[in-house]
């Protein structure tokens, strides 16, 4: 699917509804999932962010196998509606879901076109007689600009963040300081022992600017934590802005998955609504 409105053009596949390319005067914002780096551009996580503690988790003493980051990207979704400036998209439940995620849920992805912004919604559905537990969280790749390139956030507060053990299990002890002066310079090595985990909503924006320290592409949310991630050790040509609901357990984690970190909990057939944007500056 693709969407342009005069300012800016997108393109969707049906696969993850995962956001693949935006382009503004030329310019291709969307990393191209050129597997030499990274094989994905903009995949939804869905229903766990990060990584399970054993690869698997713990459900009313059952034990179920996830891999990292959930199953939504790897799914075919439906497009249900769409016009000039929006798509949607919906994945249900099936067969295959409920054997390792023993929910019934709609996940409903929307993008919309609003001048030189793209509007991500999500809602999630419970569809069960019961308490639902999930995180869901975004994972796009920009591409950055030749040069050095900086991260300007909505704040002169250093950046406490955390990274993950050799397991990619959340080191609540493994912390460290972003020095802000107002830029944050993009450096070859910022990445080597994995993403920057951010919580306690010490951000709410995060802008990636050029080499003259202008800006040009803006992510804005409303989550407690984000992450920061680009590829280990391979010097990659775009860097992930994260906005997340949950991360993955913390390597001291033992309780079952309603009891994780920043878990959402939604009340039986309830829904939960989050949006995020992307302005392409």
């Amino acid at each position: 699917m693709k969407l342009d409105n005069g300012i800016i053009s997108i393109e969707i596949a049906n696969q993850g509804a995962e956001l693949k390319s935006a382009v503004r005067d030329g310019f291709e914002y969307m990393w191209c999932a050129d597997e030499k780096y990274w094989a994905g551009t903009s995949p939804v996580l869905f229903p766990i962010v990060g990584s399970l503690k054993g690869k698997a988790y713990k459900l009313d003493g059952k034990v179920y196998k996830m891999n990292q980051h959930g199953f939504a990207r790897d799914n075919e979704f439906e497009l249900i509606h769409h016009d000039n400036n929006s798509a949607t998209y919906v994945f249900k439940d099936n067969e295959e879901t409920l054997k390792n995620y023993p929910f019934k849920f709609e996940l409903i992805i929307k993008y919309t076109l609003i001048n030189n912004i793209i509007k991500v919604d999500w809602t999630v559905k419970n569809k069960n007689d019961k308490v639902m537990s999930f995180s869901i969280g975004a994972h796009p790749a920009f591409n950055l600009k030749e040069g050095d390139n900086f991260f300007k956030f909505d704040t002169n507060n250093n950046i406490v963040y955390n990274q993950v053990d050799k397991n990619g299990l959340y080191d609540k002890n493994n912390v460290h300081t972003l020095m802000n002066d107002g830029y944050v310079k993009i450096t070859d090595d910022m990445f080597d022992n994995g993403a920057l985990i951010i919580e306690n909503n010490q951000a709410k924006e995060v802008t990636i600017c050029d080499k003259n320290k202008s800006a040009y592409l803006k992510v804005v949310f409303d989550t407690e934590l984000f992450g920061l991630w680009s590829p280990a050790k391979m010097k990659a040509p775009f860097v992930c802005i994260e906005p997340w609901y949950g991360r993955g357990d913390g390597n001291d984690f033992e309780g079952e998955l309603q009891n994780k970190d920043y878990i959402i909990n939604l009340n039986s057939h309830e829904s939960f609504n989050a949006s995020y944007t992307i302005e392409l500056l």
